[in-house]
């Protein structure tokens, strides 16, 4: 028995997309990553950040010494022009990407930003480049996590495991991915007190987060590491729905909130006030008020905070009933958005795949 004191992982809302084929949808987006050294990672966000306002671009990009991460959508020939110029750059020939489609385009803007990491995880000396774990196809994923001997979590954040998580995996409830390192090091003294080396697949959204991990976690001494290669997202793109071992939906850091297998667009919305994914039932509860507050959160937002998500959520319905946009609501296809809008609340989630 797996010793961990973690719970397995369970899915609120398992019931599949009724939205539209994701292949009639008329916008591409790109989910991506890359580990390699930048030098100067100034020069890479002005040269992207650039590209991305003359092609349509919109969405996030997270440049650091590291490499790059993000989720960036747009017009098929506007993605495919930007990701030859991230390609072109030193060392990124070997971009990691995940197509997805959209009905519009699921950002207000775009945002090109340094930081010190492309996922945080806090822990220096770290080189997915070098010490990453063993890369499991979709296609073998299955027989994988189906052994009895495989220790199976989930290294993505509580908030997205509610949602959608494969069968069995371990839940370690974080709120964050710095909080990663310390779960694992509480737990695997627990494991090492019974004598066992085990044998670890783990997994996230799009493959980021566990090359991290698994660098990690081999440095912390174990070998027998395993992840998804190219995450959830591959996983539901290329393994049929009848043969698959997810369930539920997976989040994702755009207004879709959420997508099924086929990456179709999920069912899910999301709270304005706290953040948290809605299932269809959580917008039926009583505590739930578009815009002001939902079952997660109706008991910890004060009177004025309630009081000014009311007037963002009146001011939406009045730019909805004139036919104009505003920044809570998903852009028209081929708009253009403000590029000094304050960002939605959807656009603050970090980007972590």
């Amino acid at each position: 028995m797996w010793p961990f004191p973690a719970q397995v992982a369970s899915v609120t809302d398992p019931s599949p997309s009724s939205a539209s084929p994701s292949a009639e949808l008329p916008i591409r987006v790109a989910a991506l990553y890359h580990f390699t050294p930048f030098a100067d990672v100034a020069a890479v966000r002005e040269r992207l950040l650039a590209a991305c306002h003359e092609l349509g671009i919109r969405g996030i990009l997270l440049v650091a010494h590291e490499g790059i991460n993000g989720t960036i959508a747009g017009t098929d020939a506007g993605i495919g022009a930007i990701l030859a110029i991230i390609r072109a750059l030193p060392g990124c020939a070997g971009l990691e990407v995940k197509f997805s489609r959209a009905p519009a385009l699921p950002f207000h803007r775009m945002k090109v930003r340094i930081k010190r990491e492309i996922v945080t995880m806090g822990i220096d000396g770290l080189d997915p480049r070098r010490d990453v774990g063993h890369y499991v196809p979709p296609e073998d994923w299955n027989a994988l996590i189906s052994d009895p001997d495989t220790i199976v979590i989930d290294t993505r954040n509580d908030y997205e495991v509610a949602i959608g998580t494969f069968r069995g995996a371990i839940d370690p409830r974080t709120k964050t991915f710095r909080e990663f390192p310390q779960w694992f090091r509480e737990h695997r003294a627990a494991l090492e007190h019974e004598g066992r080396t085990p044998k670890i697949a783990m997994f996230c959204t799009g493959g980021i987060r566990c090359e991290k991990a698994t660098a990690f976690v081999r440095a912390e001494g174990v070998e027998d590491v395993f992840h998804l290669q190219g995450g959830i997202l591959k996983y539901l793109e290329t393994v049929p729905e009848p043969q698959s071992l997810w369930e539920g939906e997976c989040f994702v850091f755009d207004q879709r909130v959420s997508v099924g297998h086929g990456l179709a667009p999920g069912t899910f919305d999301i709270c304005h006030a706290c953040r948290t994914p809605l299932s269809a039932a959580d917008r039926q509860s009583p505590d739930y008020e578009e815009g002001v507050r939902c079952p997660h959160c109706s008991t910890e937002r004060t009177k004025a905070q309630r009081q000014r998500y009311a007037e963002r959520e009146r001011q939406i319905q009045l730019a909805r009933s004139r036919g104009a946009h505003h920044m809570g609501l998903p852009l028209p296809v081929g708009a253009e958005a403000p590029k000094e809008a304050a960002p939605s609340a959807r656009e603050q989630k970090p980007v972590s795949k």
